[in-house]
This record gives C-alpha cells, sequence and structure tokens, in this order.
C-alpha cells in the first residue's frame, strides 16, 4: 500500500473520529431534550421553567444545532472520500444502500434542526424573555413552540433507523446483486420518508410521538419497517 493511501485512510478516519463525537454531541441533546427536559419543564412551575428557557435551552441549542452542523458535514466529507477511494460503484453495494439509508435520515435530521427547530426555538426564547421583562407573549409563541416539538420528535423518531442503518453499512450486509432494483428502492425509500418528514413541517398532531415510550416504540417499529423494506426491494 502507498504511503498516499494511508495518509488517505489517514484522513479518512480522522473525519471518521469527529464524526462520532460530534455525533454523540448532537443525539446526546436531542434524547436529552426529548427524554429529560420536555418531561421536566411539563411539571415545572412557570417561574422555574421561565428561567431555564432563558439560561439553559439557549446554551444546550448551541450545542445541538452545531454538533448537527459538524456531524453532517464530517459524514458528508467521509461518504464523497469513500466513494473516491473505492469507485463509486460502492454506493450500490450492501454497504452503500445501508449507508445511503441512514444519511437520508440523517439529513432530514440536519435540516429540522437547522430550518425547523431553531428558528421557532429562537421565537419561543424571544417570547418567554419578554414575558419576564414584563412586555406581553409574542402571539406566534404558541404554534412555534408546537412546530418545534413535532419536528424535534421527528427527529428521534428518525434516529433510531439513522442509527440502525449506520450500524448495518458494516455489520449486517445485505444480499446484493447486480439485478437489484436501486431506482425503485430509493424511490420507495424516498416516499416513505418523505411521507413522514411532510407531517413533520406541515402537520400538527403528535400521534404516538406525544410520549416517550411512543416515540421510541414508533422508532423501533420504523426500524423494523425500513429494513424488511429494504431487504425485499434489494432482492427485486
Amino acid at each position: 500500500m502507498s504511503l498516499s493511501i494511508f495518509q488517505t485512510l489517514g484522513v479518512y478516519y480522522l473525519f471518521k473520529w469527529m464524526h462520532f463525537i460530534f455525533g454523540i454531541i448532537w443525539i446526546g441533546h436531542l434524547y436529552y431534550f426529548n427524554f429529560t427536559q420536555m418531561p421536566s419543564f411539563a411539571e415545572m412551575d412557570g417561574a422555574t421553567k421561565s428561567n431555564n428557557i432563558q439560561k439553559l435551552v439557549p446554551r444546550a441549542l448551541w450545542w445541538f444545532r452545531w454538533g448537527a452542523m459538524f456531524t453532517f458535514v464530517t459524514g458528508l466529507v467521509m461518504l464523497l472520500m469513500w466513494g473516491n477511494m473505492n469507485g463509486h460503484g460502492v454506493y450500490k453495494t450492501s454497504w452503500g444502500i445501508n449507508i445511503l439509508t441512514g444519511s437520508a435520515l440523517a439529513t432530514l435530521m440536519f435540516l429540522n434542526v437547522w430550518l425547523v427547530i431553531w428558528p421557532a426555538q429562537k421565537i419561543v426564547i424571544a417570547s418567554t424573555t419578554a414575558v419576564a421583562q414584563g412586555q406581553p407573549a409574542l402571539p406566534e409563541a404558541a404554534a412555534a413552540g408546537a412546530r418545534a416539538m413535532l419536528a424535534s420528535r421527528t427527529n428521534t423518531l428518525f434516529s433510531i433507523p439513522m442509527l440502525f442503518f449506520m450500524g448495518a453499512a458494516s455489520h449486517l450486509p445485505l444480499q446484493v446483486g447486480p439485478e437489484s432494483n436501486f431506482g425503485l428502492l430509493f424511490l420507495v425509500l424516498a416516499v416513505v420518508l418523505g411521507a413522514i418528514e411532510w407531517n413533520a413541517v406541515k402537520g400538527s398532531k403528535l400521534g404516538p410521538l406525544a410520549s416517550v415510550k411512543g416515540v421510541i416504540h414508533a422508532g423501533l417499529g420504523l426500524a423494523v419497517a425500513l429494513y424488511l423494506l429494504v431487504e425485499v426491494l434489494v432482492r427485486v
């Protein structure tokens, strides 16, 4: 193996290491918000909740959104580097199908963070701060809070199959052959994930995502359903 290959693999591993670190920061905060903060806020008195929204939430959201940003960037660099090192045909292998499925979920999650959750949470924080200063609440704050919660719950839902497929890329190979219909596979995945994402952006009801138990069960169910879907479609 040439020195240049060693150097390339070293750079690739550096990005993978950073990807792990930033991913832990991102998903760790996602689970904190959904499994710890939301239920706790529901039990707090108004003054305590207001104080936390003004002081704790902005700091947590800073780590959350930038963890998402750098997880996405390092993951994209790794994906492109691996294709460059092994040829673009690697995306049609078992590794490629699993990693692209996980990447699609992660990309939707990243977009939800920056385009839905963070803008909505800025409104909630601004409104809470205004009320604490004796000013009226922002009229759009309630809707913004509901929108942020639905998107955050959807990201928690997506995170479970996302992590499954990321791990499956190296540890759970698919039976992929030259006859596999990749176009059909990705079309079906786009429709399924697109429908869930549409609800996250335009919907108004949490449904099974309203509780911690519900979102965990829904996430596990989605992981199983997507895996079976992929297994069937790669054989078509």
